[in-house]
């Protein structure tokens, strides 16, 4: 997810001294910095009540946090450009897998773990099952903020789409005859995206589904063949919301977040319907928390003391967000009863039971290994974007 902007200011008034104790303790800087932050999952929408609630408690080692927002494929060359020059002006990365994966294979992250890890909560001790498996792909190299079990869904509007799909072979038939009336964003930079084409391989009973190199074969036809009936791939999830909400297309790609915080925002209306294909499996997603290697010592520890209180239940409990990446809480024991009024209420109306017992029956894949995961991002991009990409 990443392109929706959402505002949450004020939700948390005060967080709880648990964390944020190593800089405080050891190593304060000799004045309040200024750290930025930039954002390249749309992870501000859920994060940023809280790093605001850390400046707020720590004065004393930050004077103001300055956000700026990024497309994930844009973030890789910048880091390298800075690095090279050996002039990094960026403190923290808000990523998910995409910008992690690409970040990794220029090694561009500073090794958290076991590098930096006494400075850290013990993730093995605090993560959801779930989260604890995602944290595994960031090799080291980020920390888990937030998860959910993404999708791949199929969203659509029931007053167009009859009977929706409720298989591969239907959902192709249901594009040959509604050309241009489906639509999913490019997956290099859109959460739905990538969970669709990571989710294909489960569908359609690929021999590897998590080898996108020689085990996707059938997934890498359905791709190409579909594309003959998608008018264009736009360069981030929020435009296929937008013509959904509109009425320029009838289906789209979703997930869970992507399904709940348009509606909330009436983006898209809320009578939206979700339906999934016969064989699916959750492919989960997360999004993290990097630091460019490079950063000064007194940097670098301010900017781990922050990523320690995004893990406190406190700033945890705000992750439920509007639904924005449903549910969001990566840490075990986070509820949405914790959560803001706000937040309880639109999850309480957008919400669908039935997620609860998608969750709880169907399979939870975990998505691409980061090297595996930039290969299909690429040949998505050479075989099947280039085609009608704008």
């Amino acid at each position: 997810m990443g392109e929706l902007e959402t505002t949450r200011r004020g939700l948390l008034g005060g967080v709880s001294a648990v964390a944020a104790l190593s800089v405080t303790a050891a190593a304060q800087p000799a004045q309040p910095l200024v750290i930025n932050v930039v954002d390249v999952a749309g992870n501000l929408a859920l994060t940023q009540a809280a790093f605001e609630a850390y400046r707020r408690k720590f004065p004393k080692n930050v004077s103001r946090f300055v956000f700026s927002k990024a497309p994930a494929p844009e973030l890789p060359a910048k880091l390298r450009a800075q690095q090279d020059a050996n002039r990094v002006d960026i403190d923290l990365v808000m990523t998910g897998t995409d910008g992690l994966s690409a970040g990794m294979g220029q090694n561009s992250w500073e090794p958290l773990f076991p590098n930096q890890a006494s400075k850290l909560p013990d993730l093995d001790k605090i993560l959801l099952p779930a989260a604890k498996r995602l944290q595994t792909l960031a090799e080291n190299q980020g920390c888990v903020i937030a998860y959910y079990p993404s999708g791949p869904l199929l969203e659509y509007m029931p007053d167009k789409v009859k009977q929706p799909p409720t298989s591969t072979d239907e959902l192709m038939a249901w594009c040959r005859t509604n050309s241009k009336r489906f639509l999913y964003a490019r997956p290099a930079n859109s959460g739905p995206g990538r969970t669709f084409m990571m989710g294909l391989p489960y569908l359609l009973g690929d021999s590897a589904p998590r080898d996108p190199m020689n085990g996707w074969a059938k997934t890498w036809a359905y791709l190409a063949a579909m594309g003959e009936f998608i008018e264009y791939y736009p360069s981030g999830t929020a435009a296929t919301m937008k013509e959904l909400g509109e009425g320029s297309r009838d289906m789209i790609v979703s997930t869970t977040g992507w399904d709940i915080n348009p509606r909330v925002l009436g983006v898209v209306p809320k009578e939206a319907e979700i339906a999934v294909l016969r064989g699916f499996h959750w492919v989960s997603d997360a999004q993290f928390a990097a630091i460019p290697r490079g950063l000064p010592p007194e940097r670098l520890a301010v900017v781990l003391d922050v990523i320690s209180h995004l893990l406190t239940k406190e700033s945890q409990a705000v992750t439920f967000d509007r639904g924005y990446l449903y549910p969001g809480p990566c840490v075990a024991g986070v509820t949405i009863d914790m959560a803001p009024q706000q937040s309880q209420d639109d999850i309480r109306e957008f919400g669908r039971p039935m997620y609860e017992k998608l969750i709880a029956d169907v399979p939870i894949e975990l998505p691409l290994d980061a090297d595996k995961m930039v290969y299909a991002f690429r040949r998505w991009d050479e075989q099947v974007g280039i085609k009608t990409a704008k």
